[in-house]
């Protein structure tokens, strides 16, 4: 099992981007707060219509107004050259696209179909240039809500692709909740374990394939703070794998993150006023195991 782990946090772009808009001054205080937490990479932003996605409007704004910290990168989601050129102006530290393994998810959430997807990459690499470190994100890795089961081999096949199209990193991401740890396993045999995991909690397996993963040797990992997010364009998709309880199992395994826990706590709680409800996080809603009430001592 390995020893240390990457937790990227994107409860900023995909922990907010179904929820009712916060401003811009909400969203700059989430990341100022998170970049406190030990994060080496939060994605902060996406430059993506603001008519489609209302919930990321302002993405400059917010990456101009954020106190950066030093060791901490800020990433942006694209859709396309466009959204990179604004991105770049804004000065974000590196890029995240999406590219589905499922052409019908492809057509609803981008509308264009994978292998435009595909050449969409290469553009965005051609317009940033080589020293952009851009994070191929495959979404429905583990299987379509369409389509059904997609092959491994398939997805391997497209990761190598996108790796030719200057993709830097790749991360699986499990978009609806279809992984289990045995679709986890077959998939990372095909690619190797030289990518990264974005869960989802839709059918509450996110904590257990992030186990499974890690026994195979997976060091990086999307979470969200409060467990909050899942896709707008995919019915039924639920929330990302909490950062809390990644982290709390992490510390429990003697696996180094980075991440203060305590300090992450507090930035769930002021996330859970802001929105007016409790967050989805088991950990953010029952303290970690080491804080019992005063009865359980």
């Amino acid at each position: 099992m390995t020893t240390s782990v990457r937790v990227r946090e994107v409860g900023p772009r995909d922990g907010l981007q179904a929820e009712a808009p916060l401003s811009p001054r909400d969203r700059i205080e989430l990341v100022d707060q998170l970049s406190r937490c030990g994060f080496g990479t939060i994605e902060a932003v996406s430059f993506v219509s603001e008519k489609a996605v209302p919930a990321m409007a302002g993405a400059a704004d917010v990456i101009a107004g954020i106190e950066r910290v030093g060791g901490v990168q800020y990433f942006a989601l694209v859709p396309n050259v466009r959204g990179a050129a604004a991105a770049m102006d804004a000065a974000v530290d590196g890029l995240t696209v999406t590219v589905s393994a499922s052409e019908t998810y492809s057509q609803k959430n981008t509308r264009r179909s994978v292998e435009d997807s595909i050449e969409e990459v290469s553009a965005i690499r051609a317009e940033v240039g080589d020293g952009v470190w851009i994070d191929a994100v495959i979404s429905c890795a583990f299987g379509s809500p369409y389509e059904g089961d997609i092959a491994p081999s398939a997805v391997a096949d497209l990761a190598a692709r996108l790796r030719d199209c200057g993709a830097s990193a790749l991360t699986m991401a499990d978009t609806t909740g279809m992984a289990t740890p045995r679709r986890v396993r077959d998939v990372v045999e095909e690619t190797g374990v030289d990518v990264g995991l974005h869960l989802h909690e839709t059918r509450g397996t996110a904590l257990v394939n992030a186990y499974a993963a890690i026994e195979l040797g997976i060091q990086a990992f999307d979470t969200s703070v409060g467990g909050l997010g899942g896709s707008p364009f995919a019915a039924g998709a639920g929330g990302n794998l909490a950062t809390e309880d990644l982290v709390h199992l992490l510390d429990d395994l003697g696996i180094e993150s980075g991440v203060d826990l305590d300090r992450l706590l507090e930035v769930s709680a002021w996330l859970s006023q802001r929105l007016g409800r409790p967050l989805p996080s088991r950990v953010a809603s029952a303290g970690p195991r080491s804080r019992l009430a005063p009865s359980e001592a």
